[in-house]
């Protein structure tokens, strides 16, 4: 008989001895799901014995633990006649107990669940499910892969799950990550996984590496996401310019009497207003709640938030006075017009010197290298900023994190690491107008389009860096360029190439640059303090925030992107004596700045290490085949290979695209948070040489 979903249905054709079988989906399923008779274990009766003593044992033993409040009848062995029979009995067994639901995976819609438990549902799904109903509660069983850095979008699938009654929650993939602390042949430690043990051993790699906390349980950045998006306090602003917010009571049992909600009135990071309050809010409820905003003089450069912070008043179990429970931050509608910067110092000449455009004076001296297509040098009174000769230069490759690698990434936007290193210049022009030095510079990407560079060089030594990226199916007759490059761009060649690239997304848009060593200070405004992509930032607030170009290096037991931050105005690097460099956003910008280079979290360029073979069967370890592994497979990368270097490399990004995480083997980063290739982009900053970091506030009031 072909079962519908109904119980009862099949408890009578169990009771006639009839195998119930669901017919529509034997072509669809392979054999691990397939529903024909011993298609799989859990549908072969010779099989219900083994099911049911695992059932029963699991169910006599735990029984009269309260804290279980949920059974399950197992995961990922799809469904049929003795996972049936095993709902039944637990059922059954357990009504004058507690009667607690049943849940399995596998069972989806099918009655023998009590609960559906998807696994990996995205956020347009959880709004999709709970926008509709459902006739059970829906809870997945494993969602937000938190493999390497990842978890991204959390706040998107929570926005859903807190809108709709339906949707339960859900369980994240995974606590840890299930490395084993060994040392290398140096005595170095470094976390091991799949593959490290034996010569060609079966493995999945780091795969088993997919926690929220490293091997020895220190958290990765992303616990600061998922403690925002699990906290127990919501705000939400109903009329930010009058200070108006909304708090919801998100506990079901606890009345937020029990808690003091402070809130603080921040101009960039200095607090200017402050108070706090226990307010009277039952489970599940909401109340309205005004901070006192009025007066807020607009002033350039600075900009006001309202923070809140909920904490405890009395010790928890675990949990001690003064500990903070949920916080938010909410950015205030006061700004001021940036002031225009005035130019001033001695004045600049230019010259060409072979490849070398240089512009000069007894203050500066600016260095481009046309051959090259980088910045060569960067000196303002005797300082030479950038690290032997590696200035500032086009960049749009990230190293691959675990999801890029899922979704194949490294292969499928290959391009993009070839146009942040193999660079055409095909025109460089300078202008000396009003003091200012402009110095343009076009390059030919090899994914067929323009990234369009312009520095404007001060005589005090600052210097405006203007980017644009030209959409990858533009038109000739649309980008207003030289002949000389557009006869270089339009080729059939580069046409063939954009058309290609037009259906790319870019891992980043930006630039990067190296200092010196010693410049390992960073201070910043924006978000933090950990670790933050554009996909989970909602758990870091904006603030100015002190910390080293070494601390923000963050060590994924296989070394990957890292170390990121969003929502940045500006940045200040120096050293612990002497000048500094600040750079100030014309807009918001994404940075990275860390002792390393992205090559050095790049898997693909960890030499010699072998890539993360499978090693499943014989033919696979005699067939290791290094050409079709290439930017496809991992290699055997560990934190023992990441080791300082002479320098500090600082990435400044318009936009990195985020980090996804809805699982690891295919899910790439929702759209809003791509970066489409087949669009054009402008942005840029301000490089300001300054005697203190103290001074960026000064430098970002104004409009260079």
């Amino acid at each position: 008989c072909h079962y519908p979903q109904d119980r009862r249905f099949y408890e009578l054709c169990d009771e006639y001895g009839l195998y119930v079988y669901d017919e529509a989906n034997i072509e669809s399923h392979g054999m691990y799901y397939d529903l024909r008779k011993g298609g799989t274990l859990g549908n072969n009766p010779e099989w219900l014995k083994p099911h049911m003593d695992r059932t029963i044992n699991m169910f006599e033993r735990n029984k009269n633990y309260p804290s279980v409040t949920i059974w399950s009848l197992g995961n990922e062995a799809g469904n049929g006649y003795n996972f049936y029979q095993t709902y039944l009995w637990l059922k059954e067994a357990d009504k004058n107990i507690m009667a607690r639901p049943v849940n399995y995976e596998r069972a989806q819609w099918e009655w023998n669940s009590d609960m559906y438990v998807p696994q990996y549902p995205g956020a347009d799904w959880l709004e999709s499910i709970g926008k509709n109903g459902s006739d059970r509660p829906v809870a997945p069983s494993e969602y937000a892969h938190a493999m390497g850095n990842s978890t991204g979008n959390l706040w998107g699938q929570w926005q859903a799950i807190y809108k709709y009654p339906n949707l339960q929650g859900g369980y994240i993939w995974d606590w840890v990550d299930q490395g084993i602390l060994q040392k290398d042949k140096n005595g170095k430690e470094y976390w091991a996984y799949g593959g490290d043990f034996d010569v060609n051993a079966p493995s999945d790699g780091n795969f088993l590496c997919n926690g929220l906390v490293n091997p020895d349980r220190s958290p990765h950045p992303a616990m600061a996401e998922v403690k925002y998006v699990h906290q127990n306090v919501g705000f939400e602003a109903t009329d930010i310019a009058s200070g108006k917010f909304k708090i919801t009571n998100r506990f079901y049992f606890t009345n937020l009497k029990k808690y003091q909600i402070h809130y603080n009135v921040v101009a960039n990071n200095k607090i200017i207003r402050g108070g706090k309050v226990s307010l009277d809010i039952e489970p599940q409820a909401s109340k309205e709640f005004t901070v006192p905003v009025n007066g807020l003089k607009a002033q350039p450069g600075t900009e006001y938030f309202v923070n809140f912070s909920v904490t405890t008043v009395e010790p928890e179990p675990l949990i001690p006075i003064g500990y903070e429970i949920a916080y938010d931050q909410f950015q205030l509608p006061v700004q001021a017009e940036k002031e225009t910067y005035k130019v001033s110092g001695p004045a600049l000449s230019t010259s060409t010197q072979g490849d070398e455009l240089i512009v000069s004076s007894s203050k500066v001296n600016f260095v481009f290298n046309k051959k090259s297509g980088l910045v060569t040098s960067y000196k303002v009174d005797g300082t030479e900023y950038f690290k032997d000769g590696f200035g500032i230069q086009p960049n749009f490759w990230r190293a691959p994190n675990d999801n890029d690698y899922g979704n194949g990434a490294p292969k499928r936007l290959q391009v993009w690491k070839e146009s942040s290193k193999n660079f055409h210049v095909t025109d460089v022009s300078m202008t000396n107008e009003n003091k200012v030095v402009s110095l343009n510079v076009t390059y030919l990407l090899a994914a067929g389009n323009l990234y369009i560079v312009t520095y404007k060089i001060y005589p005090s030594g600052v210097v405006n860096v203007n980017a644009k990226f030209t959409s990858t199916d533009m038109q000739a007759a649309e980008t207003e360029v030289s002949e000389a490059t557009r006869m270089a761009t339009f080729t059939p060649g580069s046409d063939a190439a954009r058309k290609a690239a037009s259906k790319l997304e870019v891992p980043r848009i930006g630039v990067r640059f190296r200092l010196p060593a010693q410049m390992n200070n960073v201070q910043y405004f924006g978000r933090g303090p950990e670790e933050n992509y554009i996909d989970r930032n909602h758990g870091t607030v904006v603030g100015v925030y002190k910390t080293t170009a070494d601390k923000m290096y963050f060590n994924y037991v296989r070394p990957q992107e890292n170390g990121h931050r969003t929502d940045t105005r500006w940045i200040a690097l120096s050293p612990d004596k002497g000048k500094g460099l600040i750079i100030v956003a014309d807009s918001l910008v994404g940075f990275n700045a860390l002792r390393n280079s992205i090559e050095d979290f790049d898997s693909e360029e960890a030499l010699p290490h072998p890539y993360q073979w499978s090693n499943f069967t014989p033919e696979e370890i005699a067939n290791h085949n290094e050409k079709a592994a290439r930017n496809v497979l991992r290699r055997m990368h560990h934190v023992n290979d990441i080791t300082p270097r002479d320098f500090v490399e600082v990435c400044v990004d318009m936009k990195q695209q985020g980090v996804g995480g809805y699982d690891s083997w295919g899910s790439r980063p929702e759209p809003i948070y791509q970066i489409p290739a087949n669009r054009e982009y402008n942005w840029g900053f301000t490089l300001v040489p300054v005697r203190s970091p103290g001074q960026a506030n000064e430098a970002a009031k104004y409009d260079y």
